[in-house]
């Protein structure tokens, strides 16, 4: 059974930022492509950023290109996701995925954790 496990979200001020967690269990974490994903109020699940196994490769959305990071550490089966210039518009629930897809598509994931609120005010 695999599972994931989010941290790190809050309310933040516009132009802050916050480092979000997702903690892995399971033996093959590196076999994973890792997504994190956001849902809007009143909004459906949209893509954020991927990395790859090995993490060379990373993936994002135009939205959050240039002030997100994402990164992994194989050793602590652990993918993070850096918040920088947050904006209002960011605010939303976020949740991580493991998948073997590589895609910004939610269904080529195979799970999901429980998702943290972010919340970031003007």
């Amino acid at each position: 059974q695999v599972q994931l496990v989010e941290s790190g979200g809050g309310l933040v001020q516009a132009g802050g930022s916050l480092r979000l967690s997702c903690a892995v269990s399971g033996r093959t974490f590196t076999s994973y492509i890792m997504g994190w994903f956001r849902q809007p109020p009143g909004k459906e699940r949209e893509f954020v950023a991927l990395i790859t196994g090995s993490g060379r490769t990373t993936n994002y959305a135009d939205s959050v290109k240039g002030r997100f990071t994402i990164s992994r550490d194989n050793a602590k089966s652990t993918v993070f996701l850096q918040m920088n210039s947050l904006e209002p518009e960011d605010t939303a629930v976020y949740y991580c995925a493991a998948g073997y897809g590589g895609t910004s598509v939610p269904k080529h994931y195979n799970y999901w954790g429980q998702g943290t609120q972010v919340t970031v005010s003007s």
